[in-house]
């Protein structure tokens, strides 16, 4: 909204402040921040009221977990939703169609998040939505915004996955292409959601990603800036720095509640919505690709998962103490912290590889 009031430059030239992309990124971050310090607590003693024994513990997980983490309540990705949506609406150009693509992800992801954790705390198990059937929502959900995102770019080029390094090496996937992307989308929230096993592990990592993509989105989207490092020019999508700037404002403040031992936990509410919010800007930025580097980690997660189930079933033998992984560590002795803070470090490593793609041509 504050986006109009770069109109009224001609009458005083201080209200063409709002026409830049930067200052805009940067006041989303600080009112996604004070939004979330101001109503945290509010949110927190309401769900803690109406919740009473908090998130239901994996039985099956680790041990500790039972007795240090029973009684917190959940949902706690409600508080980052609100205020990246509050200040996404408050500082990003509101014409821009990438900007409601991505936010309409990002609220039907967490609605799905958020019934799979109104099922638990209400039946008090640690199984919520059925699998399938929510995978089927959520692609549903990533299908419908792959093709709009696909109908507002260049013909061929809005189809098409482009590979990091090479400058000229673009696939045409055709009408194949919302299907890979929705699949972008999709592995991406279920990645983080897996992620979000111990106090301050996912957010930590999806502030990181949030920070990488607000210098690819604001790069793609300046013709400048894209010709100079010889990567592909997006119309529009340089927007999309105001939302990852929201993500990050957002996710420090959720951090200050969600630090060890948390207040209160993300919940597949916040994870499943910050993770297709990641994948679908890498898809409007055409940095899917990249997304796999710079969300290493998620894809670490998500893939011992599978190892460890495709493991088990075929040979009834684990690869894994535990799964996803960080469960592994836990089970070799690593403090939860230690855990955390060497999951950042690796997080940060990876961002700055997937960065390094840009330059590298």
């Amino acid at each position: 909204m504050l986006y109009w009031l770069a109109d009224l430059s001609s009458t005083l030239s201080f209200f063409n402040v709002f026409r830049y992309l930067t200052v805009r990124t940067a006041g989303s971050l600080i009112t996604a921040l004070v939004f979330v310090f101001m109503f945290g607590p509010w949110i927190i003693d309401h769900l803690r009221l109406r919740q009473g024994k908090g998130q239901p513990i994996r039985a099956d997980g680790p041990k500790s977990h039972i007795i240090s983490k029973a009684g917190t309540p959940t949902m706690g990705g409600l508080m980052i939703l609100f205020g990246i949506v509050v200040s996404t609406v408050l500082w990003a150009n509101p014409r821009n169609p990438y900007v409601w693509i991505v936010l309409a992800v990002t609220l039907g992801f967490g609605l799905v998040g958020f019934y799979d954790d109104y099922l638990k705390v209400t039946r008090q198990t640690h199984s919520g939505f059925a699998g399938k059937f929510r995978i089927i929502i959520e692609a549903a959900i990533a299908l419908a915004a792959c093709i709009a995102m696909a109908s507002l770019g260049r013909p061929s080029f809005a189809t098409s996955l482009t590979i990091p390094v090479f400058k000229d090496a673009v696939i045409n996937l055709g009408v194949f292409f919302p299907v890979f992307a929705a699949f972008v989308i999709v592995g991406a929230g279920n990645a983080v959601n897996l992620t979000d096993g111990l106090d301050g592990l996912a957010i930590g990592p999806v502030m990181i990603a949030s920070a990488s993509f607000v210098g690819i989105s604001y790069l793609v989207g300046n013709a400048v800036f894209a010709d100079y490092l010889q990567i592909h020019f997006v119309p529009g999508a340089g927007e999309l720095a105001v939302v990852c700037g929201a993500v990050i404002g957002a996710g420090l403040g959720f951090l200050w509640f969600n630090a060890p031992p948390a207040s209160i936990f993300m919940g597949d509410t916040g994870s499943l919505a910050l993770g297709g919010l990641i994948g679908s800007v890498a898809v409007a930025t055409k940095h899917e690709i990249t997304l796999a580097i710079i969300g290493g980690l998620f894809v670490l997660e998500a893939v011992s998962v599978v190892v460890q189930v495709v493991s088990f079933k075929l040979t009834g033998k684990r690869v894994f103490k535990m799964a996803p992984i960080h469960h592994h560590f836990e089970q070799l002795g690593w403090t939860e912290s230690q855990i955390v803070i060497r999951f950042w470090i690796i997080a940060i490593v990876l961002a700055l590889a997937g960065l390094a793609t840009l330059k590298l041509r």
